[in-house]
């Protein structure tokens, strides 16, 4: 399906905190006759959710927003925040410096950030989504038995449904939104369904842009999505997909990025709340060491844990005490959650 952009070009809001605005041009991402067609054949008085379906489509129009930002958006606070993220973070640098300044649109290689559980591949995906300004839809595989997760499920199906790329794009208001398909390593597929075998075609430019949907029939352009999958173990990821994606590392960080990482949530969860001006500025060294034994997904909690038992306490600072239990295991072990 051909889906060129139209001249209009409009102011969109900026992406994220010091990030150059986003400009958008407009983009059809299906045709309305073609669903006009699909909705004159359907028999009276039956498929009543697939009639309401290409009723919403007409509603809202096939146009939605291809976005990218003005000029190189300022990354700075992500390599700060991220890291054990800098090899992604500079190949998405080195992909806007080629279009930032021209007509061409945003392309950004699929990606699949691969590393232990709690790393932050999810968060970084977020704050990917966050700076190019381009919304988000997100999938977890971790559940998910049948293929038509990703691409629907046939109209005649009691119970069927679009599939998540069709909704993304018909509910949503951008053309080139990033889609997040996390733990794509725990795909489960029964015997008659492939959970990725829609990613095979989504993954390949030319083929995703006339990617139907087997629920609503209808073609629609998926060329222009950003792909981020999150992953433990390559080994469970089929050959065709690791071929269509670049695959990065992501390793905890090290002890001294792990207090960085602390402290900067630290102030962000003070920052973000009332209460959090009844905190020192800082926390103690003690508390970020201890802190630094965490995974990055596990700090935000003991922060929360922290900041009530001090309070409890009537304190201002924060103490080891306040701290949860430390778990058995190794460095990066929880501290007194459950997984």
């Amino acid at each position: 399906m051909s889906s060129p952009s139209t001249d209009l070009v409009a102011m969109a809001p900026a992406a994220r905190r010091g990030s150059a605005f986003s400009v958008a041009q407009m983009r059809s991402v299906y045709r309305c006759d073609e669903v006009e067609r699909r909705l004159q054949k359907l028999p009276p008085k039956e498929h009543e959710h697939l009639r309401g379906t290409y009723e919403r489509m007409l509603e809202k129009g096939p146009e939605r927003f291809q976005v990218k930002p003005s000029g190189l958006p300022a990354m700075e606070h992500l390599y700060d925040e991220l890291p054990n993220f800098h090899a992604v973070l500079d190949d998405i640098r080195r992909q806007l410096a080629l279009c930032h300044d021209s007509r061409d649109a945003l392309e950004i290689t699929p990606m699949l950030l691969l590393g232990p559980p709690g790393v932050g591949k999810t968060h970084f995906a977020r704050e990917v989504a966050k700076l190019l300004g381009t919304g988000m839809g997100f999938i977890s595989m971790s559940s998910l038995t049948a293929g038509w997760v990703l691409s629907g499920a046939s109209s005649q199906w009691k119970g069927a449904r679009p599939g998540k790329v069709f909704e993304t794009l018909v509910d949503g208001q951008y053309a080139n939104p990033v889609m997040v398909v996390d733990e794509i390593d725990k795909a489960r597929g029964e015997h008659a369904y492939d959970p990725l075998g829609a990613l095979y075609s989504l993954l390949e430019h030319d083929t995703a842009g006339a990617f139907v949907d087997e629920f609503a029939e209808v073609a629609v352009d998926a060329s222009q999505l950003i792909w981020v999958a999150t992953a433990n173990d390559e080994r469970c990821i089929p050959e065709p997909i690791l071929n269509r994606v670049n695959v990065y590392q992501v390793d905890m960080p090290d002890r001294d990025a792990a207090r960085t990482i602390a402290r900067r949530l630290y102030a962000s969860i003070r920052s973000q709340h009332d209460w959090g001006q009844r905190f020192d500025p800082d926390p103690g060294d003690d508390v970020l060491d201890r802190m630094a034994d965490l995974a990055p997904r596990e700090m935000r909690r003991a922060w929360m844990t922290a900041f009530g038992n001090a309070r409890l306490d009537d304190r201002g600072s924060i103490a080891l005490a306040d701290l949860p239990a430390a778990g058995h295991g190794g460095k990066r072990g929880p501290l007194g959650f459950m997984n």
